[in-house]
């Protein structure tokens, strides 16, 4: 089982001057730390006009810096809004073959569809289309990776006429496909297109296994690829903090992962929000309600080390692939964040890591039996046959 740090970039109010400056270079530094440790990927999420719950709008910058701040660590672009309203096609081609490229290969793709109305309303992408769109234009950015030309598409949701889309990325075909998940629907869905399952909803390891089940199952019988290589994966994020005081651990777990749960129904179910002035943290920690309860709080991996340690042997033995750990959250201190980055890595880490290079052969033969397996099916493309000219202005 492999481990990744998780970034929504959480600023909570009252800002200062500084504050969105403070919290990038906070976090360069939580990256930096986790890759020295052993982490295995550092992920970056993409999320527009959401203030305090998540200030990660241009996570291809952020993780541009921290491919020249790590050394090993995947970097995890999990993942991108693919509306061509949101994101051109074109562009998150370029983006990621060049976020490959700097990085020397460790580059990540995952995709999305977006979920709240502040952020689709704001680009014009109708709820009951994101999804459509979100594959319509997935499908294509692949192509643009692959193909030299790009022969161009006519689609309902995008259209672009033949042009080589430059450059190309460094990983053949091109970087691992993930695909954002919350619910046993969308799980079967990523294994239908033989992507990775990035799943965000925060569960214990009896629905983990349920979820594992589903997606290797559904992978094995229906996966029709959405790319030219099946990336047969299944990670899970959950709240983290490894701390020594288990109780301190606890107790800040319960006030910061409650307000990121909060922050999610402000703008996905029961909030009103008025941009520039919503101060959601005030919300919260003057009505926490159940969202701040140690008795009730969601499933996670927070505590000490013994605690953790007992907690993710569960989902290594389920078989999860990847357990991504949302640690920055809410106010927690940027020094309490290295010091449990530190004592993971020190504490309990190695021995995950160990039985994890064990099995890579294992795992290996199992990503090629699937690849061998699936791949047969995808349907094929229909590339151009004449090359494309293209007239200057005035040509005559």
């Amino acid at each position: 089982m492999k481990f990744g740090g998780f970034y929504e970039h959480q600023l909570p109010r009252p800002w200062r001057p500084d504050s969105e400056h403070q919290l990038f270079q906070n976090a360069l530094e939580q990256v930096e730390l986790s890759d020295r440790v052993g982490y295995d990927y550092v992920w970056a999420t993409e999320h527009h006009f959401l203030e305090e719950y998540a200030h990660s709008s241009a996570p291809e910058v952020f993780l541009a810096a921290c491919s020249q701040r790590t050394k090993h660590a995947r970097i995890g672009h999990g993942i991108v809004h693919m509306p061509p309203n949101i994101n051109h096609p074109a562009r998150v081609a370029e983006r990621i073959a060049t976020l490959d490229l700097v990085s020397n290969g460790r580059c990540d793709f995952g995709i999305g569809a977006g979920a709240t109305e502040t952020e689709l309303g704001g680009f014009n992408v109708p709820q009951e289309e994101k999804k459509q769109a979100m594959l319509e234009a997935a499908r294509q950015t692949i192509e643009m990776m692959v193909q030299e030309p790009y022969a161009g598409f006519e689609g309902k949701y995008f259209s672009m006429p033949s042009r080589n889309v430059r450059p190309k990325p460094m990983q053949k075909p091109h970087p691992p496909l993930w695909m954002a998940c919350s619910n046993r629907t969308s799980i079967a869905q990523a294994a239908r297109l033989g992507v990775g399952a990035l799943t965000f909803s925060f569960v214990g390891p009896d629905v983990a296994k349920q979820y594992v089940d589903l997606y290797y199952e559904t992978l094995e019988k229906e996966c029709e690829p959405l790319g030219y290589a099946v990336n047969a994966q299944i990670a899970i994020a959950c709240p983290f903090l490894c701390l020594k005081d288990d109780a301190k651990a606890l107790a800040l777990g319960a006030e910061n992962y409650g307000f990121f749960i909060y922050g999610l129904g402000h703008y996905s179910f029961f909030g009103e929000h008025r941009p520039a002035n919503t101060d959601i943290w005030h919300e919260y920690s003057t009505n926490p309600k159940e969202f701040a309860n140690p008795e009730g709080r969601l499933q996670d991996c927070v505590g000490d080390p013994d605690r953790l340690r007992a907690q993710l042997r569960e989902f290594e033995n389920v078989g999860i692939d990847q357990v991504v750990c949302l640690s920055q959250a809410g106010n927690i201190p940027h020094e309490l964040l290295c010091e449990s980055i530190e004592l993971f890595g020190k504490e309990v880490l190695p021995e995950f890591k160990d039985r994890d290079l064990a099995r890579a052969g294992e795992q290996a033969a199992k990503m090629a039996r699937l690849n061998d397996l699936c791949m047969p099916r995808r349907a094929p493309v229909k590339l151009q046959n004449e090359p494309t000219v293209i007239r200057a202005a005035g040509h005559h």
